[in-house]
């Protein structure tokens, strides 16, 4: 797959903290989601597809196993949730609220 974040998947992705990887991997979903509820199913998967790649990159720079233990499960509900059966009963709410605090936070900081 030919990466979409190309400077982010050349190491800058690295650079940002936690919290910030957590935001922009909110901002896509969020994009995924209202492209869904827009009956745009093109523009949505393209979203989950860059959401994806950013959770791999997260995935690849984590060194501590609890985290990297949420993300590899928040990573399979959220395939479950645009690409599979939903046997999860994710909603749009659940996935709103699990990374609203992310972005409030690295909003916070900046």
């Amino acid at each position: 797959m030919i990466p979409q974040h190309k400077d982010l998947a050349a190491g800058r992705w690295q650079t940002l903290s936690f919290v910030e990887q957590m935001a922009n991997i909110g901002s896509e979903v969020e994009r995924a989601i209202n492209w869904k509820n827009r009956q745009n199913p093109d523009y949505s998967r393209k979203a989950y597809d860059r959401a994806l790649e950013l959770i791999d990159l997260t995935l690849d720079s984590i060194r501590v196993f609890p985290r990297l233990k949420e993300i590899a499960r928040m990573r399979e509900l959220l395939v479950d949730y645009f690409s599979g059966t939903n046997q999860y009963q994710s909603t749009d709410r659940l996935w709103r609220n699990y990374f609203s605090p992310f972005t409030f936070a690295a909003r916070r900081n900046c």
